[in-house]
């Protein structure tokens, strides 16, 4: 009997005597405790994934709906002291080069005695320089624009310059005696007699050697010095180079939108120019520069469609760009934009550019690929193309028998933009300066001359890269937060599900054990009956029974509750 009361306290993992009622209570009591218990943690779970969804929701629609992104990037771009955008603007970390070359004429001897019909010319160069291009006494209106002075000063770079110094002897065009001859051309029959007295008595010729310095940066001439002393409103310097022509900025200023008033898409571009919105050398709307890029800041937010304007003094007007094409560089996207088709077009293909021809007759504008820009350069016969006569009319190259031969590849403008921020990657500004002479036959030693246009040199003005640590931050400001924001945006929103789901989860499982818990458990119901029995059975009593009654007791124990076990152990 002994053993099997300990294989039956084995079985129901309680031992029964006389004095365990309360025991059971407390047993009874601690299940209660520990159902609630988890029905109530059950509940604190389901809660807090809720709020973790709901929270990671309105996360996800904060970032769809306000973009802190664009907060934080347009309170950047914005033009203002100290701000980041802008004192890249005001000094461009960058390092800008300035490459020019030179035509040198190989057969002046045989071309001025009449043995060649045509000139030959030699490209000489790269001269390289760098252009520390800086704005100056920034002041900020109250109008959301800034006005400043545009400086920039050249620093000869002879390492860049593949063997050339600027102390080379070259053969090249006498700027200030065919310009004169020019200018004097279309005056009255004495003043074109004086010229050509003083131009016999100074021997002055039409091709002349001198350093590649003096001819970008100024030589000196017997009839410059004339004109200085005599029309000094016209010829206030006293030396001649076209390079020192080009980048004379003194007394220039340029008014600039700071993005404060005028939208965020104008930041960095010129509102005037000398207090104007046109240059007087044009009529509108082709003196029209509002709007135009220096080359320091295009617009934002641009469109593959857009078009956009570079403005350049030298260049005397704005010329539109157009994307052709688009690319990576470096991490970054970017467009790559070209010289809109028309912009050497002097109306006589497009009906637009009428305005750049100031003669009546379309028939005597300038041909095809020329722009005449004598207004900019004091009146000199000065025309501008691409380099060797890229894109222009045959008619250009009638003079000339060797030394000039067009390439796209070398010789066409090209600027790569990052859209979102207007910032250029990557650019390349070439164009050539020329003489278009008109009829100077009766102007001594220039009679070869007459009626033809006279290659003098092309530049480059170059940005080639950007320095890696700016083009990280670029790639950091660009590329990496709109990304990462993006996918916490949608990670936002897929977590913010995924515990909402969690959470009915949680909840639906707490409410499936509180109605279990209010129904009668069998192990309860299996307890209570056990103790109900065994109370009807005192220790001493169950020492006097038969063998047949305790099988009957014990067995009753056991028994499913739907079931009742008679006296004589049967069902």
């Amino acid at each position: 009997m002994k053993d099997f009361n300990s294989i039956w306290r084995g079985i129901v993992g309680r031992t029964y005597d006389a004095v365990n009622t309360g025991e059971q209570k407390n047993f009874k009591n601690r299940q209660e405790i520990s159902r609630k218990t988890r029905r109530i943690n059950n509940r604190r779970r389901a809660l807090t994934y809720a709020f973790l969804g709901i929270g990671a929701l309105i996360s996800g629609l904060f970032i769809l709906i306000v973009n802190p992104y664009n907060l934080l990037y347009e309170w950047k771009l914005v033009f203002g002291p100290g701000g980041e955008i802008y004192s890249l603007w005001e000094k461009p970390p960058v390092e800008l080069f300035l490459k020019v070359y030179l035509w040198n004429v190989t057969n002046r001897d045989e071309y001025m005695s009449g043995k060649d019909a045509k000139l030959k010319f030699q490209e000489v160069g790269p001269y390289v320089y760098r252009e520390l291009m800086t704005h100056e006494n920034v002041t900020f209106n109250e109008n959301g624009t800034l006005t400043t002075n545009p400086f920039h000063p050249l620093v000869w770079a002879p390492e860049l310059s593949e063997g050339r110094q600027e102390d080379d002897l070259l053969i090249l065009p006498n700027i200030a005696l065919l310009s004169i001859a020019d200018v004097v051309s279309k005056k009255g029959l004495f003043t074109r007699l004086g010229l050509n007295v003083i131009i016999r008595q100074t021997n002055s010729q039409p091709l002349v050697q001198m350093t590649a310095k003096e001819f970008m940066f100024g030589y000196k001439s017997a009839l410059m010095n004339l004109g200085n002393t005599f029309m000094p409103s016209w010829i206030y310097f006293d030396k001649l180079g076209l390079i020192d022509r080009m980048y004379e900025f003194r007394g220039d200023y340029e008014t600039v939108f700071t993005g404060t008033k005028h939208g965020l898409s104008n930041i960095g571009l010129i509102d005037t120019y000398n207090g104007a919105t046109k240059i007087p050398q044009w009529d509108s709307p082709c003196g029209d520069i509002s709007g135009s890029s220096d080359g320091t800041k295009f617009p934002g937010s641009i469109k593959p469609n857009d078009t956009l304007l570079f403005f350049r003094k030298s260049m005397c007007r704005a010329k539109e760009l157009v994307r052709i094409n688009e690319t990576r560089v470096n991490g970054l996207k970017a467009y790559v934009y070209h010289f809109a088709n028309d912009t050497d077009d002097n109306g006589r293909e497009y009906a637009k550019n009428r305005c750049f021809c100031k003669e009546e007759n379309i028939n005597r504008c300038l041909p095809k690929g020329l722009l005449d820009v004598r207004g900019c350069y004091y009146g000199f016969p000065i025309a501008l193309s691409y380099p060797h006569f890229l894109d222009g009319d045959k008619a250009l190259f009638a003079k000339v028998e060797s030394g000039l031969n067009p390439n796209p590849d070398h010789h066409r403008s090209y600027f790569i933009i990052q859209p979102d921020s207007g910032l250029p990657i990557n650019l390349a500004v070439r164009y050539q300066i020329n003489m278009a002479l008109g009829d100077i036959q009766n102007i001594a030693n220039t009679e070869k001359f007459a009626n033809m246009v006279l290659p003098l040199l092309w530049t480059e003005i170059g940005m080639y890269k950007l320095p890696p640590k700016l083009n990280l931050r670029f790639k950091f400001y660009l590329e990496i937060i709109p990304t990462a924001q993006t996918c916490i945006m949608y990670a936002s929103f897929v977590l913010g599900a995924v515990f909402l789901i969690y959470s009915v989860h949680k909840f639906t499982k707490s409410k499936t054990v509180q109605r279990n818990n209010e129904m009668p458990w069998i192990e309860d119901e299996l307890v209570m009956n056990i103790d109900r029995k065994l109370s009807s059975y005192i220790p001493e009593k169950r020492s006097s029974l038969t063998s047949k009654e305790l099988e009957v007791y014990f067995n009753s124990l056991v028994t499913p509750l739907n079931q009742i076990i008679n006296a004589e152990g049967h069902e």
